[in-house]
């Protein structure tokens, strides 16, 4: 100790950041040994390698700590913000960063934090209240128009809600209420921000949030105005404090808690959102319809172009004529055939009719014989007698005679 405390007060002495950092942590790693401290837990931060991190406090001081994955796996309890613990270990300085801390070997429970034991008396008294009952909850607007958040306005949580409801819901109207969100007067202001929000009827919702946070930066979340406020709340209240293992007695009182503000902008814009996927995807299911059955009918329509359709037109019309054709020449066929036959029979007729006629008998050589008495044809010899006159009439003129014998 003495050669650092000389090596420090060497007059016109320059030392660089690493020195004079080493140079601390060898008074500080010297001149402590393994110690034990008790406080209160508080920013309670696994992380993603195992490890964890931790700040220990008191009504005073705090002291920053950490305990490595290969001594937590001993640990018979879970560490949470607001316990008593015990710790033992040593005193370090991490030279990257400047500061000191302690490295736990061993946790142990020494009771219940003042914090919060605060908290849990609280929440017991604004539950008898009926502050948290479920049927005081409010439903969240399906499509509110208009959002207000009750947060501090340079903070990360503002940033992250406005991002998430620009990409998600961008017709939404956002109202900042800018209030602190940490320190003596931040409850009051939060409370007197979410009273101003419903006299004023500025929002359809309202998120009361904040970013991450040790146990005692959350109190004005917690605090009985702000809580009050909340539960009297006529606008719908989304409480999204911290993140999700954090937690404020606003949580209960609220309509719907968020783990973080990121999904308290998620939920307020969820209807916006389904309803916007739905609408596009209705729309594409539309224009793909469409499109099908316009191509379907570009297709039925595309044999149906001038050329085509005179091509389809010969090709109907044609087979018709040559029916046609062919039922024309096989009706003239029909007719010349039912002529033909109609000559031949008259021809028929007439020879027949031709070789019955009387004249043309007489042509031929014959004679007609008549009774001049009777003027009847003598067909018989047997109706002559001997003596009696006839007339005989061949093809031209007469013939008078008398029949001097009759053979019958």
């Amino acid at each position: 100790m003495e050669r650092v405390y000389t090596g420090l007060m060497a007059e016109g002495k320059k030392f660089t950041v690493s020195e004079i950092t080493d140079l601390i942590r060898q008074c500080l790693e010297g001149s402590f040994g393994a110690v034990t401290v008790e406080g209160e837990l508080s920013n309670c931060r696994p992380s993603s390698t195992g490890h964890l991190y931790f700040t220990l406090k008191d009504a005073g001081a705090a002291i920053s700590a950490v305990m490595f994955k290969n001594r937590l796996r001993y640990l018979n309890f879970e560490p949470k913000d607001g316990m008593l613990l015990r710790v033992r270990g040593g005193i370090s300085v991490y030279n990257q960063r400047g500061t000191y801390q302690i490295i736990c070997e061993e946790m142990e429970q020494a009771g219940t934090g003042d914090i919060l034991a605060l908290l849990e008396k609280r929440k017991r008294a604004l539950a008898a209240e009926g502050l948290f009952d479920e049927g005081r909850k409010k439903p969240i607007p399906r499509f509110p128009l208009t959002v207000a958040v009750v947060s501090s306005p340079t903070g990360a949580a503002v940033r992250d809600i406005l991002t998430v409801l620009k990409r998600r819901a961008a017709g939404i109207r956002v109202i900042i209420l800018p209030a602190p969100v940490q320190g003596s007067e931040a409850a009051a202001i939060l409370a007197r921000r979410i009273e101003q929000a419903n006299r004023w009827h500025l929002a359809e919702v309202l998120i009361l949030g904040r970013g991450g946070g040790a146990l005692e930066d959350l109190l004005p979340f917690s605090d009985d105005a702000v809580v009050r406020a909340v539960a009297a709340s006529e606008i719908p209240v989304v409480s999204a404090v911290g993140h999700e293992i954090d937690w404020a007695l606003s949580d209960y009182a609220a309509d719907l808690r968020a783990p973080t503000p990121s999904a308290a902008a998620e939920l307020v814009s969820e209807n916006w959102e389904e309803t916007r996927l739905a609408v596009s995807s209705t729309a594409e299911l539309i224009r793909d319809a469409m499109w099908t059955k316009i191509e379907r009918a570009r297709l039925l329509m595309k044999p149906f172009g001038t050329e085509d359709l005179e091509y389809r037109f010969r090709a109907i019309l044609q087979p018709r004529l040559v029916r046609f054709d062919d039922a024309k020449e096989a009706l003239l066929d029909g007719l010349s055939d039912k002529i033909d036959l109609f000559k031949n029979r008259l021809r028929l007729a007439r020879t027949s009719l031709e070789a019955g006629s009387p004249q043309a008998i007489l042509e031929r050589g014959y004679s007609v014989i008549i009774s001049e008495k009777s003027g009847k044809v003598i067909r018989r010899a047997a109706a002559v007698k001997a003596g009696e006159r006839l007339i005989i009439r061949p093809l031209e003129g007469k013939i008078a005679a008398i029949a001097e014998t009759v053979e019958a």
